[in-house]
Protein backbone atom coordinates (compact mmCIF):
# COMPACT_ATOMS: atom_id res chain seq x y z
CA UNK A 1 0.00 0.00 0.00
CA UNK A 2 3.09 2.63 0.51
CA UNK A 3 3.76 2.08 -3.04
CA UNK A 4 0.48 2.80 -3.72
CA UNK A 5 0.15 6.43 -2.15
CA UNK A 6 3.39 8.14 -4.42
CA UNK A 7 1.72 7.20 -7.67
CA UNK A 8 -1.73 8.23 -6.97
CA UNK A 9 -0.43 11.28 -6.07
CA UNK A 10 0.57 11.41 -9.57
CA UNK A 11 -2.92 10.98 -10.73
CA UNK A 12 -3.92 14.22 -9.31
CA UNK A 13 -3.64 17.77 -11.24
CA UNK A 14 -1.00 18.75 -9.24
CA UNK A 15 0.81 15.74 -10.21
CA UNK A 16 -0.04 15.52 -13.91
CA UNK A 17 1.38 19.48 -14.13
CA UNK A 18 4.27 18.28 -12.81
CA UNK A 19 5.04 15.14 -14.66
CA UNK A 20 4.45 17.42 -17.86
CA UNK A 21 7.23 19.56 -16.34
CA UNK A 22 9.81 16.98 -15.90
CA UNK A 23 9.24 15.02 -19.15
CA UNK A 24 12.27 15.51 -20.71
CA UNK A 25 14.57 15.85 -17.75
CA UNK A 26 18.18 14.59 -18.48
CA UNK A 27 19.67 12.28 -15.47
CA UNK A 28 22.49 14.76 -15.37
CA UNK A 29 19.97 17.59 -14.29
CA UNK A 30 17.84 15.38 -12.17
CA UNK A 31 19.75 16.66 -9.23
CA UNK A 32 19.21 20.47 -10.03
CA UNK A 33 15.66 20.31 -11.32
CA UNK A 34 14.84 17.94 -7.74
CA UNK A 35 16.04 21.18 -5.93
CA UNK A 36 14.25 23.62 -7.64
CA UNK A 37 11.08 21.75 -7.67
CA UNK A 38 11.08 20.74 -4.10
CA UNK A 39 10.65 24.67 -3.05
CA UNK A 40 7.33 24.30 -4.52
CA UNK A 41 5.55 20.88 -4.26
CA UNK A 42 6.26 18.02 -2.00
CA UNK A 43 9.41 16.24 -2.05
CA UNK A 44 7.47 12.51 -2.12
CA UNK A 45 5.65 14.20 -5.72
CA UNK A 46 8.99 15.75 -7.18
CA UNK A 47 10.75 12.19 -6.77
CA UNK A 48 7.73 10.14 -7.92
CA UNK A 49 7.48 12.15 -10.89
CA UNK A 50 11.46 12.23 -11.78
CA UNK A 51 11.10 8.67 -11.72
CA UNK A 52 8.03 8.09 -13.69
CA UNK A 53 9.94 10.40 -16.32
CA UNK A 54 12.69 7.82 -16.66
CA UNK A 55 10.74 5.04 -16.64
CA UNK A 56 8.72 7.02 -19.58
CA UNK A 57 12.56 7.61 -21.38
CA UNK A 58 13.13 3.78 -21.19
CA UNK A 59 9.55 2.54 -21.96
CA UNK A 60 9.66 4.77 -25.43
CA UNK A 61 11.60 2.40 -27.20
CA UNK A 62 8.78 -0.70 -26.61
CA UNK A 63 5.79 1.49 -26.93
CA UNK A 64 6.47 4.57 -28.85
CA UNK A 65 7.42 8.06 -27.69
CA UNK A 66 3.63 9.03 -28.05
CA UNK A 67 1.98 6.21 -25.90
CA UNK A 68 5.19 5.94 -23.55
CA UNK A 69 4.28 9.29 -22.69
CA UNK A 70 1.03 8.71 -21.47
CA UNK A 71 1.30 6.02 -19.89
CA UNK A 72 2.31 4.82 -16.18
CA UNK A 73 5.09 2.35 -15.17
CA UNK A 74 6.76 0.62 -13.04
CA UNK A 75 10.55 -0.40 -12.82
CA UNK A 76 9.48 -4.40 -13.57
CA UNK A 77 6.58 -3.11 -15.94
CA UNK A 78 8.95 -1.64 -18.25
CA UNK A 79 11.92 -4.80 -17.66
CA UNK A 80 8.90 -7.70 -18.35
CA UNK A 81 6.59 -6.15 -20.85
CA UNK A 82 5.92 -6.81 -24.69
CA UNK A 83 6.58 -4.58 -26.81
CA UNK A 84 3.80 -3.08 -28.97
CA UNK A 85 4.81 -4.44 -32.36
CA UNK A 86 4.59 -7.83 -30.82
CA UNK A 87 1.68 -7.49 -29.11
CA UNK A 88 -0.47 -6.34 -31.87
CA UNK A 89 0.26 -9.12 -33.80
CA UNK A 90 -0.70 -11.22 -31.12
CA UNK A 91 -3.44 -9.23 -31.16
CA UNK A 92 -4.47 -9.48 -34.65
CA UNK A 93 -4.23 -12.95 -34.49
CA UNK A 94 -6.44 -13.79 -32.07
CA UNK A 95 -9.44 -11.15 -33.06
CA UNK A 96 -8.36 -12.85 -37.26
CA UNK A 97 -9.65 -16.43 -35.26
CA UNK A 98 -12.84 -14.55 -33.98
CA UNK A 99 -11.56 -13.71 -30.41
CA UNK A 100 -13.88 -11.11 -29.26
CA UNK A 101 -12.93 -11.28 -25.44
CA UNK A 102 -9.84 -12.36 -23.42
CA UNK A 103 -8.87 -12.44 -20.32
CA UNK A 104 -5.77 -11.30 -19.67
CA UNK A 105 -3.99 -13.53 -16.83
CA UNK A 106 -0.94 -11.72 -15.19
CA UNK A 107 -1.56 -8.46 -17.19
CA UNK A 108 1.29 -6.44 -15.69
CA UNK A 109 1.48 -2.65 -16.54
CA UNK A 110 -1.49 -3.36 -19.15
CA UNK A 111 0.92 -3.83 -22.61
CA UNK A 112 -0.62 -6.91 -24.24
CA UNK A 113 -3.81 -5.83 -23.05
CA UNK A 114 -3.77 -2.28 -24.66
CA UNK A 115 -3.06 -4.04 -27.80
CA UNK A 116 -6.26 -6.49 -27.34
CA UNK A 117 -8.27 -3.66 -26.98
CA UNK A 118 -6.89 -1.55 -29.68
CA UNK A 119 -7.68 -4.65 -31.76
CA UNK A 120 -11.62 -4.15 -30.71
CA UNK A 121 -11.77 -6.92 -28.31
CA UNK A 122 -13.00 -6.93 -24.49
CA UNK A 123 -10.07 -7.30 -21.82
CA UNK A 124 -10.13 -8.39 -18.43
CA UNK A 125 -6.77 -7.68 -17.34
CA UNK A 126 -5.49 -9.37 -13.84
CA UNK A 127 -2.72 -8.96 -12.08
CA UNK A 128 -2.40 -9.61 -8.20
CA UNK A 129 0.22 -6.98 -7.41
CA UNK A 130 -1.58 -3.86 -6.30
CA UNK A 131 0.10 -0.71 -7.98
CA UNK A 132 0.47 -3.51 -11.41
CA UNK A 133 -2.84 -3.41 -11.59
CA UNK A 134 -3.58 0.54 -10.18
CA UNK A 135 -0.95 1.18 -13.34
CA UNK A 136 -2.61 -1.14 -15.76
CA UNK A 137 -5.99 0.75 -15.02
CA UNK A 138 -4.67 4.21 -15.01
CA UNK A 139 -2.66 3.04 -18.67
CA UNK A 140 -6.16 1.91 -20.15
CA UNK A 141 -7.76 5.60 -18.28
CA UNK A 142 -4.63 7.66 -20.39
CA UNK A 143 -4.93 5.48 -23.74
CA UNK A 144 -9.09 6.09 -23.59
CA UNK A 145 -9.11 2.25 -23.62
CA UNK A 146 -10.98 2.05 -20.34
CA UNK A 147 -14.62 1.40 -21.26
CA UNK A 148 -12.68 -1.68 -23.06
CA UNK A 149 -10.69 -2.75 -20.29
CA UNK A 150 -11.53 -3.97 -16.65
CA UNK A 151 -8.51 -3.86 -14.52
CA UNK A 152 -8.97 -6.41 -11.85
CA UNK A 153 -6.59 -6.72 -8.61
CA UNK A 154 -6.78 -10.84 -7.47
CA UNK A 155 -4.64 -13.89 -7.75
CA UNK A 156 -4.86 -15.43 -11.18
CA UNK A 157 -5.65 -18.89 -9.78
CA UNK A 158 -9.04 -17.82 -8.47
CA UNK A 159 -10.25 -16.25 -11.38
CA UNK A 160 -13.07 -17.45 -13.05
CA UNK A 161 -12.57 -17.13 -17.21
CA UNK A 162 -15.41 -19.17 -18.16
CA UNK A 163 -17.43 -16.33 -20.03
CA UNK A 164 -14.45 -15.10 -21.95
CA UNK A 165 -13.40 -16.39 -25.66
CA UNK A 166 -10.10 -16.25 -24.62
CA UNK A 167 -7.33 -16.98 -22.28
CA UNK A 168 -4.07 -15.22 -22.25
CA UNK A 169 -1.12 -16.29 -19.80
CA UNK A 170 2.08 -14.04 -19.65
CA UNK A 171 3.67 -15.76 -16.36
CA UNK A 172 6.76 -14.22 -14.20
CA UNK A 173 9.49 -15.27 -15.48
CA UNK A 174 11.79 -13.61 -13.04
CA UNK A 175 12.99 -14.61 -9.61
CA UNK A 176 14.98 -12.74 -7.16
CA UNK A 177 18.21 -14.16 -8.99
CA UNK A 178 17.37 -13.03 -12.66
CA UNK A 179 15.64 -15.16 -15.34
CA UNK A 180 13.92 -18.28 -14.45
CA UNK A 181 14.88 -21.00 -17.56
CA UNK A 182 12.47 -23.88 -16.03
CA UNK A 183 8.99 -23.40 -17.26
CA UNK A 184 7.85 -25.17 -13.37
CA UNK A 185 9.59 -22.17 -11.72
CA UNK A 186 7.25 -19.80 -13.62
CA UNK A 187 4.85 -17.46 -11.60
CA UNK A 188 2.22 -19.28 -11.81
CA UNK A 189 3.76 -22.04 -13.49
CA UNK A 190 3.65 -23.53 -16.97
CA UNK A 191 1.41 -26.70 -15.68
CA UNK A 192 -0.86 -24.48 -14.23
CA UNK A 193 -1.13 -22.34 -17.38
CA UNK A 194 -1.56 -25.18 -19.68
CA UNK A 195 -4.37 -26.37 -17.44
CA UNK A 196 -6.20 -22.98 -17.56
CA UNK A 197 -5.94 -22.90 -21.43
CA UNK A 198 -7.69 -26.25 -21.29
CA UNK A 199 -10.71 -24.12 -20.18
CA UNK A 200 -11.11 -21.82 -23.22
CA UNK A 201 -11.78 -21.71 -26.69
CA UNK A 202 -8.67 -20.32 -27.48
CA UNK A 203 -5.58 -19.75 -24.97
CA UNK A 204 -2.33 -18.31 -25.69
CA UNK A 205 1.04 -18.61 -23.41
CA UNK A 206 3.87 -16.77 -23.63
CA UNK A 207 6.79 -18.66 -22.34
CA UNK A 208 10.66 -17.81 -22.47
CA UNK A 209 12.01 -17.90 -26.18
CA UNK A 210 14.85 -20.57 -24.59
CA UNK A 211 11.76 -22.78 -23.88
CA UNK A 212 12.51 -26.63 -24.58
CA UNK A 213 10.97 -28.24 -27.15
CA UNK A 214 9.81 -31.14 -25.73
CA UNK A 215 8.27 -28.72 -22.66
CA UNK A 216 6.08 -28.12 -25.28
CA UNK A 217 2.45 -29.80 -24.98
CA UNK A 218 1.44 -31.96 -28.31
CA UNK A 219 -1.42 -30.24 -28.20
CA UNK A 220 -0.15 -26.49 -28.44
CA UNK A 221 1.08 -24.80 -31.29
CA UNK A 222 4.78 -23.28 -30.85
CA UNK A 223 5.47 -19.94 -32.36
CA UNK A 224 8.90 -18.38 -32.05
CA UNK A 225 8.79 -13.82 -32.50
CA UNK A 226 11.70 -12.19 -33.09
CA UNK A 227 11.49 -8.08 -34.05
CA UNK A 228 13.90 -6.53 -35.94
CA UNK A 229 16.32 -9.17 -35.79
CA UNK A 230 15.82 -9.88 -32.19
CA UNK A 231 14.34 -12.72 -30.84
CA UNK A 232 11.95 -11.99 -28.12
CA UNK A 233 9.52 -14.53 -27.19
CA UNK A 234 7.73 -17.65 -27.44
CA UNK A 235 4.04 -18.51 -27.58
CA UNK A 236 2.09 -21.84 -26.93
CA UNK A 237 -0.97 -20.99 -28.93
CA UNK A 238 -4.04 -23.58 -28.20
CA UNK A 239 -7.51 -24.02 -30.25
CA UNK A 240 -6.03 -22.49 -33.72
CA UNK A 241 -6.38 -26.23 -34.72
CA UNK A 242 -2.92 -27.04 -35.78
CA UNK A 243 -1.36 -29.20 -32.34
CA UNK A 244 2.11 -29.91 -33.14
CA UNK A 245 2.55 -27.29 -35.25
CA UNK A 246 6.10 -24.78 -35.39
CA UNK A 247 6.12 -21.52 -37.12
CA UNK A 248 8.55 -18.63 -36.61
CA UNK A 249 7.26 -14.99 -37.32
CA UNK A 250 9.53 -12.14 -37.77
CA UNK A 251 8.30 -8.70 -37.72
CA UNK A 252 8.07 -6.43 -38.72
CA UNK A 253 5.86 -7.95 -41.73
CA UNK A 254 4.46 -10.14 -40.41
CA UNK A 255 6.70 -12.83 -42.14
CA UNK A 256 5.99 -16.87 -41.02
CA UNK A 257 7.76 -19.67 -41.82
CA UNK A 258 6.10 -22.87 -40.99
CA UNK A 259 7.82 -25.95 -39.72
CA UNK A 260 7.62 -28.90 -42.64
CA UNK A 261 8.91 -31.85 -40.05
CA UNK A 262 11.87 -31.71 -42.62
CA UNK A 263 15.41 -33.99 -41.76
CA UNK A 264 18.65 -32.08 -40.93
CA UNK A 265 20.43 -30.72 -44.28
CA UNK A 266 23.37 -32.58 -45.56
CA UNK A 267 26.57 -31.00 -44.46
CA UNK A 268 28.26 -29.12 -47.50
CA UNK A 269 31.93 -27.30 -47.97
CA UNK A 270 31.62 -23.47 -47.84
CA UNK A 271 30.41 -22.15 -51.35
CA UNK A 272 30.00 -18.88 -52.49
CA UNK A 273 27.45 -17.62 -50.21
CA UNK A 274 26.75 -17.96 -46.61
CA UNK A 275 23.29 -17.53 -45.03
CA UNK A 276 22.91 -16.67 -41.09
CA UNK A 277 19.33 -17.42 -40.29
CA UNK A 278 17.23 -15.22 -37.95
CA UNK A 279 17.08 -15.98 -34.69
CA UNK A 280 13.46 -16.93 -34.42
CA UNK A 281 14.00 -19.47 -37.14
CA UNK A 282 16.74 -20.95 -35.26
CA UNK A 283 14.62 -21.07 -32.19
CA UNK A 284 12.17 -22.54 -33.63
CA UNK A 285 14.41 -25.45 -34.87
CA UNK A 286 13.69 -24.27 -38.60
CA UNK A 287 16.94 -24.14 -40.19
CA UNK A 288 16.16 -27.31 -42.11
CA UNK A 289 13.47 -25.45 -44.18
CA UNK A 290 15.46 -22.21 -45.02
CA UNK A 291 18.23 -24.49 -46.12
CA UNK A 292 15.71 -26.10 -48.54
CA UNK A 293 14.38 -23.22 -49.73
CA UNK A 294 17.94 -22.16 -50.28
CA UNK A 295 18.90 -25.30 -52.17
CA UNK A 296 21.96 -25.13 -49.32
CA UNK A 297 23.67 -27.31 -46.65
CA UNK A 298 25.13 -26.78 -43.49
CA UNK A 299 28.72 -26.42 -42.78
CA UNK A 300 28.95 -28.32 -39.45
CA UNK A 301 25.94 -30.06 -38.49
CA UNK A 302 26.05 -28.79 -35.13
CA UNK A 303 26.33 -25.48 -36.37
CA UNK A 304 23.57 -23.17 -37.70
CA UNK A 305 24.96 -21.34 -40.58
CA UNK A 306 23.68 -22.50 -44.10
CA UNK A 307 26.19 -22.46 -47.02
CA UNK A 308 24.98 -22.23 -50.68
CA UNK A 309 26.54 -21.54 -54.43
CA UNK A 310 23.80 -19.56 -55.43
CA UNK A 311 22.24 -16.08 -54.39
CA UNK A 312 18.67 -16.17 -53.11
CA UNK A 313 16.55 -13.76 -51.42
CA UNK A 314 14.52 -14.77 -48.46
CA UNK A 315 13.50 -12.69 -45.15
CA UNK A 316 14.52 -15.78 -42.67
CA UNK A 317 18.13 -15.02 -43.19
CA UNK A 318 20.86 -12.68 -44.02
CA UNK A 319 22.72 -13.13 -47.15
CA UNK A 320 26.87 -12.73 -47.36
CA UNK A 321 29.30 -13.53 -49.99
CA UNK A 322 32.49 -15.62 -49.02
CA UNK A 323 35.82 -14.26 -49.71
CA UNK A 324 38.19 -16.20 -47.82
CA UNK A 325 38.06 -19.27 -45.62
CA UNK A 326 40.42 -19.78 -42.95
CA UNK A 327 42.14 -22.19 -40.51
CA UNK A 328 42.04 -20.51 -37.53
CA UNK A 329 44.92 -18.07 -37.06
CA UNK A 330 44.64 -14.67 -35.76
CA UNK A 331 47.92 -13.91 -37.16
CA UNK A 332 46.44 -14.53 -40.61
CA UNK A 333 43.38 -12.86 -40.23
CA UNK A 334 45.65 -9.34 -39.33
CA UNK A 335 47.62 -9.76 -42.06
CA UNK A 336 44.90 -10.22 -44.71
CA UNK A 337 42.80 -8.03 -43.08
CA UNK A 338 46.04 -5.43 -43.65
CA UNK A 339 45.96 -6.71 -47.04
CA UNK A 340 42.31 -4.92 -47.55
CA UNK A 341 42.56 -2.41 -45.66
CA UNK A 342 39.99 -3.07 -43.20
CA UNK A 343 39.27 -0.81 -40.90
CA UNK A 344 35.61 -1.84 -39.75
CA UNK A 345 35.77 -5.31 -39.28
CA UNK A 346 32.18 -7.17 -37.85
CA UNK A 347 32.76 -10.35 -35.39
CA UNK A 348 29.54 -13.20 -35.38
CA UNK A 349 30.57 -16.05 -33.56
CA UNK A 350 28.89 -19.76 -33.54
CA UNK A 351 30.71 -22.76 -32.32
CA UNK A 352 33.58 -20.47 -30.56
CA UNK A 353 34.88 -19.56 -27.66
CA UNK A 354 36.66 -16.33 -28.92
CA UNK A 355 35.33 -13.17 -27.86
CA UNK A 356 34.52 -10.31 -30.72
CA UNK A 357 36.25 -7.66 -28.83
CA UNK A 358 38.98 -9.90 -28.10
CA UNK A 359 39.80 -10.33 -31.14
CA UNK A 360 39.39 -6.83 -32.43
CA UNK A 361 42.07 -5.98 -30.23
CA UNK A 362 44.06 -8.53 -31.56
CA UNK A 363 43.80 -7.81 -35.16
CA UNK A 364 43.50 -4.00 -34.58
CA UNK A 365 41.77 -3.36 -38.10
CA UNK A 366 42.63 -0.02 -40.01
CA UNK A 367 41.72 0.70 -43.37
CA UNK A 368 38.41 2.68 -45.50
CA UNK A 369 37.19 -0.74 -46.08
CA UNK A 370 34.71 -3.08 -44.20
CA UNK A 371 34.21 -6.83 -43.65
CA UNK A 372 32.31 -9.62 -41.64
CA UNK A 373 34.47 -12.59 -40.31
CA UNK A 374 32.43 -15.43 -38.72
CA UNK A 375 34.19 -17.41 -35.93
CA UNK A 376 32.91 -21.14 -36.25
CA UNK A 377 33.21 -24.43 -37.14
CA UNK A 378 33.31 -26.08 -40.64
CA UNK A 379 33.27 -29.72 -40.36
CA UNK A 380 34.42 -30.10 -36.96
CA UNK A 381 37.40 -27.63 -37.66
CA UNK A 382 37.91 -24.26 -35.78
CA UNK A 383 37.19 -21.48 -39.26
CA UNK A 384 37.27 -17.96 -40.00
CA UNK A 385 35.42 -17.54 -42.80
CA UNK A 386 35.69 -13.61 -43.72
CA UNK A 387 32.73 -11.71 -46.49
CA UNK A 388 30.85 -9.06 -47.00
CA UNK A 389 26.92 -9.03 -46.79
CA UNK A 390 25.07 -9.93 -49.84
CA UNK A 391 22.72 -7.96 -51.85
CA UNK A 392 19.12 -8.73 -50.52
CA UNK A 393 18.09 -9.28 -54.23
CA UNK A 394 20.03 -12.06 -56.49
CA UNK A 395 19.56 -14.72 -59.35
CA UNK A 396 17.68 -17.76 -58.35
Amino acid sequence: MNDLLPFRTLLTPEGRALLDEVRDTRPDDELAVATRLRRAHPAGLVSAALGQARLRQRAAAKFGAADAGRMFFTPDGVEQSTRTSVASYRAARLREAGVRSVADLCCGVGGDAIAFARAGIRVLAVDRDPLTAEVARANAAALGLDELIEVREADVTGVDTSGWDAVFVDPARRGSRGRLFDPEAYSPPLSWAVGAAATARTAVLKVAPGIPHEAVPERAEAEWISDGGEVKEAVLWFGTGAPGAVRATLLPGPRTLLGRGLPNPEVRPVGRYLYEPDGAVIRAHLVAEVAAELDGGLIDPTIAYVTADGLRATPYATSYEITDQLHFNIKKLKALLREREVGTLTVKKRGSAVEPEELRRKVRPQGPNAATVFLTRVAGAPTMLLGTPAPTGGPT
